[in-house]
């Protein structure tokens, strides 16, 4: 069940991506072709950018897939990389935790903003913050979970780095 709710969000990013890039042809066209430029696919395109780095943030990338700098944690032992590890899943859980009631209640606030050519109201353009907030907490808790019982975070291999394919 997992592996094709993950499937169907990486269905849902590319097809954001493929909004996105489409807005982004579309407003180089009509500027500089058609000398026309058009205020929507500018607008467009930040929206879908918005979504798009969230969404995929919160639904897609996986921790693996994440950009760190590791060279020093891939150096150091599995205990003290599991407390490298704890120390860093419990702060960005309470940090996130700590700014998940503001975030709400400022998205909720936007209800009364429109996006200027989309006329999307603008809790609804950032209610993907909310939902990032709570899936970036939950994978953490369920980090901090496994990480407490023991489980060694992988290190990454230093002199294999590839491109995550």
């Amino acid at each position: 069940m997992l592996r094709w709710l993950r499937r169907r969000a990486e269905n849902i990013a590319a097809l954001l991506l493929a909004v996105m890039f489409a807005a982004f042809i579309i407003q180089i066209v009509f500027r500089y072709v058609f000398n026309f430029p058009v205020g929507w696919a500018a607008e467009l395109t930040v929206a879908t950018w918005l979504w798009l780095v969230l969404f995929g943030s919160a639904f897609v990338l996986g921790e693996k897939d994440e950009i760190r700098f590791d060279l020093i944690y891939s150096a150091v032992r599995p205990r003290v990389r599991i407390g490298m590890a704890i120390v860093s899943a419990l702060a960005l859980v309470i940090l996130y935790g700590a700014s998940l009631k503001s975030s709400f209640d400022y998205v909720t606030f936007m209800k009364v903003e429109k996006a200027s050519y989309l006329k999307i109201r603008m809790d609804w353009m950032y209610s993907i913050y909310v939902v990032f907030l709570v899936a970036i907490i939950a994978r953490y808790v369920g980090l901090l979970w496994r990480l407490v019982r023991g489980r060694d975070p992988e290190a990454g291999d230093v002199t294999k780095v590839s491109s995550g394919l």
